[in-house]
């Protein structure tokens, strides 16, 4: 039912809350002059005759704020709808949770949500953990599944046409992630900023990427993407052995906060494309592209959508864990098979 009722800024009796002085009679009634308010909360700006805290002035701008938040919210086109997805997984002993609220937030105004509803591709109430010996074959065949039945058939059918992508998990699984969106579709991938705490884009300057590579003839290679931490070669060659082609993408000073906006995530997605392209002309498709990664969540999905099924390498994804003395192999990607170990 409608409990609206009309309450005025100025009142329309000279003698009522706030009252009228120095205001045009033909104003009393506008618009500008009206607000739709619950029962309750006319009566609390009305309680007092100067209007006590409610002022005349504190009223207007609290008008102001609501109709410019109805106005951007209403004032997104119909075709801007998305579907939100939301992919969590325990990261050491450290559970993930999302906010809906806060995902659905960042994607205004460029965006809206389909629905309230969002799409969940994690385990639900899993106790494994990424030293588990069948974590990596687990967690991977949960996502592949929980992919092809929530979105991959939905997007077939023409229900799905855009994606917004909110992701917390271990590095591989992020890069997994990746590899099931591809490119094909429309999808947004998002970053949760530790300052501020927010998963909406930022706006400020942000550090350019570089490239470091130590080539070797008859060797095997190795991609480091040492953006939230540096990646020393020798935790490389550790697993790999000293025959190792390394080819390193950074920053000059690497945290976990140092993807920022959405400019930098896409000038990331076109040197992932020139560096795939290079290590494949130098070692051949064939060759297993041995991947190192250190990066924030977008960084790591975004790696994935980049990677081209039928002109990549394969790849093998390793993830740093202390409890096991270092990298560790987590996944391969085999693209012409599309299978993961």
């Amino acid at each position: 039912m409608n409990i609206g009722q009309k309450a005025h800024i100025y009142s329309f009796s000279n003698r009522g809350p706030r009252g009228h002085n120095g205001v045009a009679a033909e104003h009393l009634n506008s618009i500008d002059n009206l607000l739709l308010v619950c029962h309750e909360c006319h009566e609390k700006i009305d309680q007092a005759l100067d209007g006590g805290r409610y002022t005349a002035a504190l009223l207007s701008q609290m008008k102001r704020m609501h109709e410019r938040r109805i106005e951007l919210v209403t004032g997104i086109e119909p075709t801007k709808k998305s579907h939100v997805v939301l992919f969590g997984a325990n990261i050491g002993d450290h559970s993930t949770t999302f906010d809906f609220a806060g995902t659905a937030a960042a994607i205004f105004p460029h965006r809206y949500p389909a629905t309230d509803d969002p799409i969940c591709l994690g385990m639900l109430n899993s106790a494994s953990v990424d030293r588990d010996q069948n974590f990596w074959v687990s967690e991977t065949d949960n996502l592949v599944k929980q992919f092809s039945r929530r979105v991959q058939d939905r997007r077939s059918d023409g229900e799905i046409e855009h994606l917004s992508v909110f992701a917390l998990a271990p590095q591989p699984l992020l890069i997994r992630l990746g590899v099931l969106l591809g490119d094909i579709a429309p999808s947004e991938v998002y970053q949760l900023h530790r300052e501020p705490q927010t998963w909406a884009w930022q706006e400020i300057d942000t550090p350019e990427f570089f490239v470091n590579k130590s080539v070797k003839r008859l060797s095997s290679p190795a991609l480091v993407l040492a953006l939230s931490a540096t990646v020393d070669s020798s935790r490389v060659t550790s697993v790999l052995g000293d025959n190792t082609s390394i080819w390193t993408i950074g920053v000059q000073s690497p945290h976990n906060d140092v993807i920022k906006t959405r400019a930098q995530l896409g000038q990331l997605r076109i040197l992932l494309r020139r560096v795939f392209d290079q290590i494949k002309s130098v070692h051949g498709q064939s060759e297993v592209l041995h991947i190192f990664p250190a990066a924030p969540v977008s960084a790591c999905v975004e790696f994935g959508r980049v990677g081209m099924p039928k002109s990549d390498m394969p790849w093998r994804v390793y993830d740093q864990n202390n409890a096991l003395g270092g990298f560790v192999p987590a996944l391969s990607i085999s693209w012409e098979a599309g299978n993961d170990k």
